[in-house]
């Protein structure tokens, strides 16, 4: 765990946590991870002051990477969201909370902390793609209904990212599809074929995905 931030908010008259109005949690704890998180700060200083801040650190289009530090929760930002949960403070920016909420934090020696989080990374921004037209939406469709359900059998899933005027439409791979081998084959045989086959101005699929990033490919 990183040191105690400090924050310039630390003087402000009122705080993030001034409410009493209960609030949903965001993200559920299992016993045994609030247990080891209790246990890990009890030996940092001040550690009642302490909350563990979470964050997403990957860019839009990467598998989800986290943060987490402890931190004065009293000196979170107003942007913030601070939670807490069994009597431990969890601090979270706001606009990670979309892509946090319902996720559970677990713990298991052989893992460590580790956050099972349902959701999928925001789209990546790509200059000149076209994302809020007809054919961008059909191609969301297709993808939400038909690709992902088959890439999920492999651990994987994939991110639309925009199509441009020549007919090639452009994703990134997560998952177990970063990474592995098998990517580039299940882009061009599977997804372009799913998505040309019903996507008529759609000629051909390209692969965006930084493969050499993947940690945890599906196969071996």
């Amino acid at each position: 765990m990183s040191e105690t931030k400090s924050s310039p908010l630390a003087n402000a008259v009122s705080s993030p946590l001034a409410s009493d109005v209960p609030r949903d949690t965001i993200i559920t704890v299992t016993p045994t991870a609030l247990a080891k998180l209790k246990e890990l700060r009890s030996t940092e200083p001040d550690a009642e002051k302490l909350g563990l801040r979470l964050a997403i650190v990957s860019a839009p289009g990467e598998d989800f990477r986290y943060d987490l530090v402890f931190e004065e929760f009293l000196k979170s930002a107003f942007t913030d969201e601070v939670r807490t949960i069994d009597g431990f403070k969890f601090i979270m920016p706001g606009t990670d909370v979309g892509s946090l909420r319902g996720s559970e934090l677990d713990y298991s020696d052989q893992a460590g902390l580790v956050l099972r989080n349902p959701n999928r990374p925001k789209a990546p921004t790509v200059e000149g793609l076209i994302r809020d037209d007809e054919t961008s939406a059909h191609i969301e469709a297709i993808v939400s209904v038909e690709v992902n359900p088959m890439l999920a059998s492999h651990g994987g899933f994939v991110t639309f990212a925009g199509h441009d005027n020549a007919g090639t439409a452009y994703f990134t791979m997560g998952g177990g599809c970063q990474g592995c081998s098998m990517s580039k084959q299940t882009m061009l045989e599977g997804v372009q074929k799913m998505i040309t086959e019903q996507v008529g101005v759609i000629t051909s699929v390209r692969d965006l995905t930084d493969h050499a990033s993947g940690a945890n490919p599906y196969y071996k």
